[in-house]
């Protein structure tokens, strides 16, 4: 599985893929942060916050998780190494977490650099330090249980059809159903208490709760679930290739 995964990493940091996704991340980000003027420009507000770069950032990964997620099966099935592959020492689920990892670090390396972000904000505060830490460090922790349920979404996507285009549509469909379809859904007020039960099967719900800097059990099992939901769906697809 080790080896897989290796051999996945290696493959985004081979190409260009892994590098244009982390500067599209950054570039995005620091563009409404810090040059573009009004309500999202950190200097033009005023206030010692990183709330711009947790607005904006769950959009921006709605499409770039899906990009690096998109190749991961539908390369392998389009290539003909996908049989290939099914015969290594691996289990089905092995070979899901490995590309589910690979997949999920490259998002995890493009929020490091974010942490320039915090240093930046803590010391233009005044005084210097003047910035509610408890509720960035949830907020950064509310973005990576973000991208890892979007890379869970973007796996099972790629693992249904060999068209990579396809795989990316499929994706950002599901992870903006899952983000903010089911908050539209909710709020309806037709379906009275319904409505608060849809709107916790939304990610956006969960994400709000631990980006407030406490982070509730029931948040952390909510994408817990949900991210294993997806990668038992995977392995799924995969089993079924094998019949």
């Amino acid at each position: 599985m080790f080896s897989l995964f290796r051999i996945e990493i290696s493959r985004f940091f081979s190409s260009i893929t892994g590098y244009v996704v982390i500067l599209v991340f950054l570039l995005v980000n620091s563009l409404y942060m810090w040059i573009f003027p009004g309500e999202f420009n950190i200097l033009d507000a005023g206030y010692a916050t990183l709330d711009t770069l947790f607005i904006i950032s769950p959009w921006v990964f709605l499409f770039l998780i899906p990009a690096i997620t998109m190749k991961m099966f539908a390369d392998e099935k389009k290539a003909g190494t996908m049989d290939l592959l099914l015969t290594r020492p691996l289990t089905d689920m092995q070979i899901v977490l490995a590309k589910y990892l690979a997949a999920l670090l490259v998002a995890v390396f493009s929020l490091l650099p974010c942490l320039i972000y915090f240093l930046s904000v803590y010391i233009l505060g005044s005084p210097p330090g003047n910035i509610d830490t408890g509720a960035t460090w949830g907020s950064f922790t509310g973005l990576l249980l973000l991208a890892a349920a979007y890379t869970g979404i973007g796996i099972f996507s790629s693992s249904l059809t060999d068209n990579i285009i396809v795989a990316f549509i499929i994706s950002v469909s599901v992870s903006f159903l899952f983000f903010i379809g089911f908050d539209y859904l909710g709020y309806i007020n037709v379906l009275g208490r319904a409505g608060t039960f849809i709107l916790s099967l939304g990610i956006n719900e969960h994400y709000k709760s631990v980006s407030r800097g406490v982070i509730y059990l029931k948040d952390v099992i909510y994408f817990i679930s949900l991210i294993s939901v997806f990668l038992l769906f995977t392995k799924t697809v995969l089993s079924k290739r094998r019949w």
